[in-house]
């Protein structure tokens, strides 16, 4: 298969397939275009195991190994126009933290959106393929760590956006205290079968929350796996 193709994809990972996602995003409430358009071109197929590469245009979470997963493209999607939803068209912020990089999905969708990406992740076989896949896609404002997310990135701080994905009973204060004035930290809090989505927008000292609704997310782990 030509390298096109791989990118592009063919049947079940074709621009037809790609495109019945993008109808069932926007009848889920998906509104930014811009946010869209990426789901649609980000080769979602690349990010997954060649086993479930047919399923790969479905709106559910895959298994990527070590007790992970790539989100379902409806969280990559409301987690990342949350994120931006204050941006003009064209806009970027300036930098941007991701805590969880997984497979370099959700890395790949953001990234676009900020003029640096800096993203962590705590499992290095995990983070050698998202940058492998990052790579080959000619990502390049995107700087990988291998490292305990819980920390965040204090050297690079401060952030004006956090998007966070896994999930700790509540919002790690490393994390708070990285983020900018007025910035927004997405996050899921809570416990598995009663986690919610939040966005904290930071005001001087003080922290404001919104709740965007039930999620699912792996528990945030410290450490890292050596």
């Amino acid at each position: 298969m030509s390298r096109d193709h791989h990118v592009s994809g063919i049947g079940m990972t074709s621009a037809r397939t790609r495109d019945r996602l993008i109808n069932r995003l926007r009848s889920e409430g998906i509104r930014n275009e811009a946010v869209l358009e990426r789901i649609r071109t980000v080769p979602r197929h690349l990010f997954v195991d060649e086993a479930l590469a047919s399923r790969a245009y479905e709106d559910t979470a895959l298994p990527i190994g070590f007790g992970q997963t790539i989100s379902q493209p409806y969280i990559v999607a409301l987690m990342t126009e949350a994120l931006i939803e204050k941006l003009h068209p064209g806009e970027k912020l300036k930098k941007v933290l991701e805590v969880g990089t997984g497979c370099g999905y959700q890395t790949a969708v953001l990234a676009p959106f900020a003029q640096h990406l800096c993203s962590v992740e705590r499992l290095q076989p995990l983070i050698l393929r998202a940058r492998e896949r990052l790579s080959e896609l000619q990502i390049n404002n995107i700087t990988l760590l291998h490292a305990d997310g819980l920390q965040g990135w204090k050297s690079q701080a401060p952030f004006q956006g956090i998007l966070v994905a896994a999930a700790p009973p509540e919002p790690p204060q490393n994390l708070l205290n990285q983020l900018d004035e007025g910035g927004h930290l997405i996050i899921p809090i809570g416990m598995r079968g009663e986690q919610r989505l939040r966005r904290i927008t930071r005001r001087g000292d003080t922290f404001e929350n919104e709740e965007l609704g039930l999620v699912s997310f792996v528990p945030l782990v410290g450490g890292t796996d050596g």
